[in-house]
């Protein structure tokens, strides 16, 4: 039975090239960088590079990563903003009629296969079936098969049964696990959708007409993978196969393109190929081990959020990574969150746990001591990091993992500092945001659900005040009606990226549930005791997730302030080593990444700085020996010329200070 999905998809953009990468430098490989910068320093120092560059080609042709520079130079189609299945009806009828066209195909070809389910997705569609393993090749077949049903041009037709009927006829193709859908089923009378009077599926619908509405041309089967019936693990595992439909074959052809350019970023890849990160298997899945120069991207990032945050009234706190197991229980973790927490551990007959959240332990340290509403509002922030248990299937690079570090933070106010406070911390994510080039928003307010704790006059008066904040801000944003947290309405944000896509990242959380179970307080102007509202709020979301987020906005082409590596110094010979230590110590000594690069020709040098996508190259020959020079390229600006030592320094400084590229 294919089965609607009920989520909210997003507009892709077929390339959006970001203000601070140019189209044209960016689509050459890096061996023709290499001619140029080769090129430069010859002209300047009466060098000749084409014997260099000649055995340099015939060395990157063996190197596979150089398939990575290659993608970026194949014609790109024009841009096509791609429809959605919320945006065209048109399109989800086609998705979805295409699954069981897939399906229909599968069982022509594959007689014992038993369907399952099939959706439409954000992108296509996929099907779920219980069959032997399937291979690339067959995937082929089954494409084929599913073209001749398509241009058959035969009739989706709509049909009510009784459930009785229905368990008749399924039973006669012995389809388990359509009876297990059968029995979900609670409305009545049961719908079939037939294609033809060939084969028929259990569906609400929609569907196209014909399958002659489907573009053959604009369908494709991406891929295969597992998949256990119905999300349980103790459950069969089923052949899923994904595919992708759009209306017109330049839809697919941008959709493919797009997808071309999210592998060629995938921070998965990146990471390993610029040596930022890994996660190893014999520490065990979703444990990030940050590699030196992804954690000198970590140590920026870090610093520009204490600044920034201290800037801003905040106390900053380190907290430990376990507590007292009935630390949770008061909490409500315990009741509430168990499935995500880690076992407990037993210490001198007590119980421990590591900590799934930061909250309580900030409350802790406000309850240390008595508070008075002179106080207010309290602020404290930690880069605090916290332990989830996820399936090991669910697991994905640096988005989905077991430990990861939270920019949290929490603000302690009265009712009638809600609306300056949270104006505030939208103030604060907008500008630690703008840093790194996020100024593409998506809000979304969302309101007191069916279920939550606290009385209805402050839901009201937080709700407004969340609402109030938003249109002082001036930012547009999109009601969730009972979207909220049980214990108070929130405002979430989405940031898009380079390829358009939109990513959660800054969360903001009125709480009326925590400070009542920890039974925090403040004394009033009467010197009576009341309680405080409590606002958790994270700009980054965690920094595992948000590096893996900037990998692919950058393509790994950090901008300078950020790069874990800002400069190669490259000699020409082993003779000009000794300057071009100097070189480097003196990039060092005025706080710039550089590195000294030897043990190789110049044109290797070049390329392996191109490779790393190091923002900048000191090339030095004799010449400069003599002059205490540098001949300067830029990867973002191309070749800036031999300037002395000094004027490096103060230029790359400059370009630090500013964010600017150079």
């Amino acid at each position: 039975m294919a089965m609607a999905t009920s989520s909210s998809f997003l507009s892709i953009p077929l390339l959006k090239t970001p203000s601070f990468l140019s189209p044209i430098k960016h689509c050459v490989s890096p061996l023709s960088s290499e001619f140029r910068a080769l090129a430069l320093y010859g002209g300047r120092n009466g060098v000749s590079t084409s014997s260099a560059v000649a055995t340099e080609a015939q060395v990157s042709t063996q190197d596979d990563k150089l398939k990575d520079a290659k993608m970026e130079v194949t014609d790109k189609p024009e841009k096509v903003v791609l429809p959605t299945n919320e945006s065209s009806e048109s399109l989800l009828r086609i998705r979805h009629t295409c699954a069981h066209v897939m399906a229909m195909a599968v069982q022509k070809l594959f007689p014992d296969a038993k369907v399952t389910i099939g959706p439409w997705i954000e992108n296509g569609f996929y099907y779920d079936f219980d069959m032997e393993p399937l291979t690339d090749k067959e995937l082929k077949r089954i494409k084929k098969e599913m073209d001749r049903i398509i241009g058959r041009n035969l009739p989706l037709i709509r049909e009510e049964v009784s459930r009785d009927e229905a368990h008749r006829r399924i039973t006669a193709l012995n389809e388990p696990y359509k009876l297990e859908i059968l029995d979900s089923i609670k409305e009545d009378p049961i719908t079939i959708y037939h294609i033809g009077d060939e084969w028929w599926d259990l569906c609400a619908g929609p569907h196209v007409e014909k399958t002659g509405k489907i573009n053959r041309k604009a369908v494709e089967l991406e891929s295969i993978a597992g998949a256990y019936w119905r999300g349980d693990e103790k459950k069969p595992m089923l052949q899923r196969i994904y595919g992708t439909a759009w209306e017109s074959e330049e839809q697919l052809k941008a959709y493919l393109h797009f997808k071309a350019e999210a592998k060629r970023r995938d921070h998965r890849r990146l990471g390993q190929v610029l040596d930022l990160f890994s996660l190893q298997n014999d520490a065990g899945g979703g444990l990030v081990f940050w590699h030196p120069k992804g954690a000198i991207v970590r140590h920026v990032i870090e610093d520009l959020w204490k600044k920034i945050h201290i800037e801003r009234g905040y106390d900053l706190l380190y907290t430990p990574h376990v507590a007292k197991a009935n630390l949770w229980q008061i909490s409500g973790h315990l009741d509430y969150y168990r499935e995500n927490m880690y076992d407990q551990m037993n210490v001198e007959d007590e119980l421990y746990q590591l900590r799934p959240m930061n909250c309580p332990y900030h409350i802790l340290v406000y309850k240390r001591k008595r508070h008075s509403y002179h106080e207010f509002p309290i602020r404290v922030a930690e880069l605090g990091t916290v332990y989830r248990y996820e399936l090991s299937g669910s697991l994905h690079g640096l988005f989905r993992v077991r430990g990861f570090t939270q920019d949290d933070a929490h603000i302690f106010c009265l009712e009638d500092q809600i609306k300056d406070e949270i104006r505030g911390v939208l103030d604060l994510t907008e500008e630690l945001l703008l840093q790194f080039g996020f100024s593409n928003y998506e809000v979304n307010l969302s309101t007191r659900p069916e279920k939550a704790v606290g009385d209805d006059d402050i839901w009201v008066k937080a709700t407004s005040a969340l609402r109030d904040a938003l249109d002082d801000k001036g930012w547009s944003y999109q009601i969730d009606e009972g979207g909220g947290a049980f214990y108070g309405p929130k405002i979430d944000l989405k940031i898009e990226d380079a390829l358009g896509r939109k990513w959660q990242c800054s969360t903001i959380q009125v709480d009326f549930n925590l400070p009542q179970r920890f039974d925090i307080t403040y004394v009033d102007s009467n010197s009576e005791k009341k309680r405080p509202i409590m606002v958790h709020r994270a700009v980054l979301g965690s920094l595992e997730r948000f590096f893996g987020v900037l990998i692919e906005h950058y393509a790994g082409d950090f901008p300078l302030w950020l790069s874990p590596v800002q400069a190669h110094v490259l000699p020409v010979t082993d003779t000009q080593l000794d300057y071009c230590k100097e070189v480097t110590n003196k990039l060092k000594a005025n706080g710039i990444r550089g590195e000294l690069c030897q043990g190789e020709r110049l044109p290797k040098l070049i390329r392996n700085s191109e490779m790393q996508k190091i923002p900048l190259m000191a090339v030095v020959g004799a010449k400069e020996v003599e002059t205490g020079t540098v001949t300067v390229r830029s990867r973002f600006g191309g070749d800036l010329g031999t300037m002395p030592i000094d004027d490096f320094v103060s230029t790359i400084k400059s370009a630090i200070e500013s964010k600017a590229s150079i």
